[in-house]
């Protein structure tokens, strides 16, 4: 084990931050949180009183510091990005050999009480894809509307209200309003973009298009706007069609697209402002991404890229 003085907590997080600025290349803010997450477990030995090393902590100090962050009332979300930091430093520390085992391989993020969504695999996925009968005349459109609530982890709502203004394919993004009318680019796979374009040949030849929904991409075959209802409605009679034994809503869509993104890898930061996330945290660890660098994450770490 090296020297005292090299594995102190100073030290260790200034060594953790050249590490993130020249190797892994993130923006400011990803550095900002990763550091700000591995502060707050140095706060916490100060507060109890308890005079430990980085190089020294043990799965149980992280066991305490969990139930400790908990007792704060940080949502489950914030709970889970500081594991995520953390995980990072001793990752690090295990890379550079200062230390000889991970304390937090076993670590687990606290249960809220809440049940936790079902997760669609990436072959659930595929099968629930596969049951869409593009024979019928809504069936590439089903299609078109599941690849992409898949692959920008939309809301609902985000969903039906989807413009064709607001598609910008040639740059692989879309514009999306989410809550409180903020909008946000999110990165669109190329298999959505083509299901898209497959279903505005269907879309060209309906009857007849409402006025006011003449900009919206996603259309009933009367040319009016879908209800979300009608979106719960297609994913539930797939789901029936593939005797499908989880709880799966359109929602389902949300969770499973960025558990993949998170599951492979992608920062939590960057997954969190392409679901359109507000933080709670008052230090602004969630600020704004540049577009690129959530590009480049979709792409790296999407199944569907």
């Amino acid at each position: 084990m090296l020297h005292n003085m090299y594995t102190g907590w100073d030290k260790l997080v200034s060594d953790f931050n050249v590490f993130l600025k020249l190797e892994k290349i993130l923006s400011r803010n990803s550095i900002d949180a990763y550091i700000s997450d591995v502060k707050k477990l140095k706060s916490f030995f100060e507060v109890i009183g308890k005079d430990i090393k980085p190089t020294e902590v043990k799965l149980s100090d992280l066991k305490h510091f969990i139930e400790w962050v908990n007792k704060l009332g940080m949502s489950s979300g914030t709970q889970a990005r500081i594991i995520s930091g953390i995980r990072g430093f001793y990752k690090y520390l295990l890379l550079e050999d200062i230390i000889q085992a991970d304390p937090t391989v076993l670590l687990e993020s606290p249960r809220r009480g809440r049940k936790l969504p079902d997760i669609l695999s990436v072959e659930e996925i595929d099968k629930i894809m596969a049951a869409i009968d593009l024979s019928k005349p809504q069936g590439q459109r089903n299609k078109a509307i599941l690849e992409t609530l898949y692959s920008c982890g939309l809301r609902v709502s985000e969903l039906t209200t989807l413009k064709i203004s607001n598609l910008y394919f040639d740059l692989g993004y879309v514009k999306i309003l989410g809550k409180g009318s903020k909008e946000r680019l999110v990165p669109i796979s190329s298999r959505a973009i083509k299901e898209i374009n497959l279903y505005f040949e269907d879309r060209r030849r309906l009857p007849s298009v409402a006025k006011e929904d003449k900009n919206i991409v996603f259309l009933n075959r009367r040319g009016k706007k879908l209800t979300r209802v009608m979106i719960f409605t297609i994913v539930k009679e797939l789901v029936k069609k593939i005797n499908l034994r989880k709880n799966v809503s359109p929602h389902t869509f949300r969770h499973s697209f960025a558990t993949h993104l998170i599951e492979g890898g992608a920062d939590l930061r960057a997954v969190q402002e392409m679901l359109g996330h507000e933080s709670i945290l008052t230090t602004e660890i969630y600020t704004h991404l540049d577009s690129e660098y959530l590009r480049d994450t979709i792409i790296r770490f999407h199944p569907r890229s």
